[in-house]
């Protein structure tokens, strides 16, 4: 079985700012690595590929058996990726967080 995984407009924003705020802190650094911004754009974009044959892997969040979290391993901490399976065919990534940040936004 294969799940189709589409993002909503806050998860695709929310990857733009994950990607802002990694590239502007390597710009701060004197020695910054401006290549880990798509570094880590890459691997939740991979991690994304996971959903689309075992979403029910991912951790509960929450009451319901269908809203799950992805954990996204990614230096020293990562990113976490809140999702909805909607169907027996679609998985929906709803946002995407640091794990350092309190909450999904």
């Amino acid at each position: 079985m294969s799940f189709r995984v589409r993002l909503t407009r806050d998860a695709e924003a929310d990857l733009d700012r994950l990607f802002e705020f990694v590239l502007e802190r390597e710009l701060a650094r004197d020695s910054g690595d401006l290549s880990l911004a798509e570094q880590a754009l890459a691997a939740i974009q991979a991690a994304f590929t996971t959903l689309k044959t075992s979403p029910f892997t991912c951790r509960k969040a929450g009451r319901s058996p269908f809203l799950r979290e992805l954990i996204i391993p990614f230096g020293p901490s990562g990113y976490v990726a809140l999702i909805e399976i909607e169907s027996a065919t679609d998985v929906v990534v709803i946002a995407v967080r640091y794990q350092l940040e309190d909450d999904y936004h």
